[in-house]
């Protein structure tokens, strides 16, 4: 085989791959937008839940106002706070998931 032909199989080869690229990343991409879509509108509904209580927000600010010494068991409490919130909108979700199936 000569040279030539190498280079042009080198050649046909790289543009081969590059098309493939291509129309992976675009697939990839659409793939994306529709999850970001998704976890988007599973925030706002999970936004709607929880905000009757503003706790939360008030109590990240007020975190850093707590001594060094209090600050963890600050944090411990509000991510406990947090995992109680989203477990009660997950409980939320799945009794309106039960009401809809009847």
């Amino acid at each position: 085989m000569q040279i030539k032909h190498l280079i042009i199989f080198a050649l046909v080869g790289m543009v081969a791959l590059l098309g493939f690229n291509l129309i992976i990343g675009s697939q990839h991409e659409k793939n994306r937008e529709a999850a970001i879509s998704n976890a988007t509108s599973k925030q706002e509904t999970t936004d709607a839940a929880v905000s009757d209580t503003k706790e939360s927000d008030s109590s990240s600010t007020s975190i850093a106002s707590k001594p060094l010494g209090e600050q963890p068991k600050a944090i411990l409490d509000d991510a406990t706070a947090k995992i109680d919130q989203a477990q009660q909108a997950d409980q939320a979700r799945l009794a309106q998931m039960d009401d809809a199936e009847k």
